[in-house]
């Protein structure tokens, strides 16, 4: 059985050069998706009964500069889990408290280090060191309160973080592109931890 057998994840498009292999990963894994343009109402959102939210990468300087569409209202109300990539992880950062600004910014393959941290989950099974492609200027300078940080770069100090109450994980760099290494992992674990959500959440 595919790994998303039985979820519907949709990806929110902020913009991003890289979105439609998101959508592609995500449709390869056995989920139920389709591209939303973020200015996409919560209310139609709701409506389509989700297991989860990808939020995209956006264009440059968007995730320090814009609003990126209803996304807010997104983070605000899903009570399932919501992954951001590139710009999705700099307005998370943003919207709960945290910030993002001008970086020393990376192109091309990184090497990310794993932290040491409890419950790897987005995380889990990726070796403490490995390559992943990056494309960012700006990256994230403050962390939210209630995030921890759960991997960095030599040039990135949040490369990824997470609120594990509230399940929400983002990440600075690529994992949809072929170059990260462990990219598909990172998806499959997504998928297990919006499995999860869905099995605790009491029908409706």
């Amino acid at each position: 059985m595919p790994d998303g057998a039985d979820l519907k994840i949709y990806v929110v498009d902020n913009g991003g050069q890289w979105t439609h292999r998101e959508w592609r990963v995500l449709k390869y894994l056995g989920v139920e998706t389709k591209m939303v343009p973020n200015d996409t109402s919560w209310s139609e959102l709701e409506a389509a009964d989700l297991d989860g939210i990808l939020l995209s990468g956006g264009a440059p300087r968007v995730g320090v500069t814009g609003t990126l569409g209803n996304c807010g209202d997104i983070l605000d109300n899903a009570p399932y889990p919501v992954l951001g990539l590139c710009a999705g992880h700099q307005l998370i950062a943003r919207h709960f408290g945290g910030d993002a600004a001008p970086g020393e910014g990376e192109f091309g393959s990184t090497e990310l280090i794993v932290l040491p941290h409890e419950e790897p989950d987005f995380l889990a099974g990726v070796p403490e060191r490995s390559v992943v492609w990056e494309s960012h200027h700006d990256e994230v300078n403050k962390v939210p309160p209630g995030f921890e940080v759960l991997a960095k770069s030599e040039g990135c100090p949040v490369q990824v973080m997470r609120d594990r109450d509230r399940r929400i994980f983002s990440a600075q760099f690529h994992p949809e592109v072929e170059h990260t290494e462990h990219g598909v992992t990172m998806f499959r674990n997504f998928l297990a931890i919006c499995k999860k959500a869905k099995e605790e959440t009491p029908p409706a």
